[in-house]
C-alpha cells in the first residue's frame, strides 16, 4: 500500500486543527495502521495529543528552524515506515514565514482544510477558495508558486445536517467536500495559557480522542483509501553523524509536569553526540542523579511554584552541582525555577531556588513569540521563544538571540560575551546558562553540545 498523507490546516488558530489531526491519527492507529504524526512549527503541547493519538513520537517541522534537509529526512523516515503521515499545521495556513503552505508545497503534502463554519454559510466557499488559490504573502497572481496540493475541506462545529448541506453547496466541486464535524463540547481539547493542556494531565484524554475519531468515521474520511497518496519528500541525503563531543558524559534532565517541554529530537541529538541521559522528577521529590551536566527544560513551574520552592534538598543539590563547575542549561520555565522569586498568575510571590538573581513574573498576555537564532562557537543554533512571563535580573546578558527575520543571511546571535540588543537574553553565571530560548539541537549539534560542556560559552 502507498503511503497516505495530509497536512491539516485552517484559516486561523482555534478552528479545530488539533482535534482533526488527532482524530485522523487515532482513527487509523486503533485500526492497526502505522501512523506517524508531525507538528508544523515549534510546539510542545499539541504533539502530546498527536503522540497519544498515533502511539508514536512526534517531531516538529519548520523549514527555517529545522532546515529543509532535516524536515526532508524526518518525513522520508516516516514515509518509509508508516501507512499514514499526518502533519498538523500552525496558526493559519499562510501565517508565518515560512508557513504551513510553504511546507505543503515544498514536500507535496496534500492540505486538508479545517474551517470553523459554526457561524457561516455561503462565505464558507469564499474562505475555502482563498485558502486554495491565494498565492501567499508578497506575491501576485502572475508570480504565484506551484498550486497548493489539496486533500479537501472539512467543516467543523456544524449545527445540523441542513447546515452541512448549505456549506457543501457553497463549494466548487474541485474544493473536495469531505464532510462535517458537529458542534460538540466533547470534541474540544482543554486550553490554558501557552496553548492546550498536555494530554498526560487529563485522565480522559484518550476518551476525548476516541470521540473525535468516531465523529470523523461518519465523514468522507472514514477509510484510509479516502486519503490522498503521497510519494514522499523526494530524494534525501542521509545526514552526517555529529562528532561525539559528549561521549562519556551523563546529562540529568528534569522531566515532569513542571519541566515537560522537551523535543524528542533533542534527546536523540544528545545521544548521537554520545551523552548518557538520566531523567528525574523535581515534583516527585527525586534527587538529582549523578551527572556531569544538568538540563532544566521549559514547562509550567508557575503552576507548581509552591512545591518547587519547598524542595530545599534539590535546590541544595543543584547549588552543589554548580559549585563544582558542572554545566547547567535552563530554558524558559527551567530558568524561572532558578530565580530568586517567581510571581504566579494570582500575584503570589514564591521564593524559588535563588541560583539566578532576578524575579520571574507570569503575565496576562504573550510576552514573546517567534523563531530565534543564537550563535555559539561560530555555529547558528536555531529555535524559538514563546512565553507569557518576564524576567527582571541585574545580570548583564552574555548574548541575545536574534529573531529569524533578522538572522537570515547574517551573523545570528548577537555575538558572544554580551551580545547586542533585541531577541532573548542569554545569561551565563559560572557554569549556569539560562534563557527563554528553546533551541532545536539538530540545527547545530556542535553548538548544542557546548551548552553541556564545561567552560565559558563563546
Amino acid at each position: 500500500m502507498k503511503t497516505k498523507a495530509v497536512l491539516v490546516a485552517a484559516p486561523a488558530s482555534g478552528q479545530g486543527k488539533t482535534t482533526v489531526a488527532c482524530a485522523l491519527a487515532r482513527r487509523f492507529a486503533r485500526a492497526g495502521q502505522r501512523v506517524r504524526a508531525f507538528k508544523c512549527g515549534p510546539d510542545f503541547l499539541d504533539p502530546t495529543w498527536l503522540a497519544l493519538a498515533s502511539a508514536a513520537p512526534v517531531d516538529s517541522l519548520d523549514l527555517w528552524i529545522n532546515g529543509e534537509a532535516d524536515c526532508a529526512q524526518r518525513l522520508n523516515d516516516a514515509a518509509q515506515a508508516a501507512d499514514l503521515v499526518v502533519v498538523e499545521g500552525v496558526m493559519g495556513l499562510y501565517d508565518g514565514q515560512p508557513s504551513a503552505a510553504d511546507l505543503a508545497r515544498r514536500f507535496g503534502l496534500p492540505v486538508l482544510a479545517v474551517v470553523d463554519a459554526g457561524a457561516m454559510a455561503g462565505t464558507f466557499g469564499a474562505i475555502v477558495h482563498g485558502l486554495r488559490h491565494w498565492p501567499g504573502p508578497g506575491r501576485d497572481a502572475q508570480a504565484a508558486p506551484a498550486p497548493l496540493p489539496w486533500a479537501g475541506v472539512l467543516a467543523n462545529r456544524v449545527g445540523s445536517a441542513r447546515h452541512a448541506a448549505m456549506l457543501a453547496e457553497a463549494l466548487a466541486p474541485a474544493d473536495a467536500w469531505r464532510g462535517a464535524l458537529p458542534r460538540d463540547a466533547a470534541l474540544a481539547l482543554p486550553e490554558r495559557h501557552l496553548g492546550l493542556a498536555a494530554a498526560a494531565e487529563l485522565p480522559d484524554a484518550l476518551a476525548r480522542l476516541d470521540a473525535a475519531a468516531d465523529a470523523l468515521a461518519r465523514t468522507a474520511l472514514a477509510t484510509l483509501e479516502s486519503l490522498p497518496d503521497w510519494p514522499g519528500p523526494g530524494s534525501v541525503a542521509a545526514p552526517a553523524a555529529p562528532p561525539r563531543l559528549l561521549a562519556g558524559r551523563r546529562i540529568a534532565i528534569a522531566r515532569d509536569a513542571a519541566f515537560a517541554f522537551i523535543y524528542p529530537a533533542n534527546l536523540q541529538v544528545l545521544q548521537a553526540l554520545g551523552a548518557e541521559l538520566s531523567f528525574f522528577s523535581p515534583l516527585a521529590g527525586q534527587a538529582l542523579p549523578p551527572c556531569d551536566a544538568l538540563w532544566l527544560p521549559g514547562g509550567y513551574p508557575e503552576l507548581h511554584a509552591a512545591r518547587l520552592a519547598a524542595n530545599d534538598a534539590l535546590r541544595d543539590q543543584v547549588a552543589a552541582h554548580l559549585a563544582l563547575g558542572r554545566p547547567l542549561w535552563a530554558e524558559c520555565g527551567g530558568m524561572m525555577a532558578l530565580a530568586e522569586t517567581l510571581v504566579d498568575g494570582q500575584g503570589v510571590a514564591h521564593r524559588l531556588w535563588d541560583l539566578l538573581p532576578g524575579t520571574a513574573t507570569l503575565g496576562r498576555r504573550i510576552a514573546a513569540l517567534g523563531p530565534q537564532a543564537l550563535q555559539i562557537g561560530g555555529r547558528q543554533l536555531r529555535g524559538h521563544s514563546f512565553h507569557w512571563s518576564s524576567f527582571e535580573s541585574p545580570l548583564r546578558p552574555w548574548a541575545h538571540t536574534v529573531p529569524a527575520r533578522v538572522a537570515v543571511g547574517r551573523d545570528a546571535g548577537g555575538g558572544g560575551g554580551g551580545g547586542g540588543g533585541g531577541g532573548e537574553p542569554v545569561y551565563q553565571q559560572g557554569s549556569l546558562r539560562a534563557s527563554w530560548f528553546h533551541p532545536w539541537f539538530a540545527s547545530a549539534p556542535e553548538a548544542a553540545a557546548q551548552l553541556f560542556l564545561p567552560g565559558v560559552l563563546a
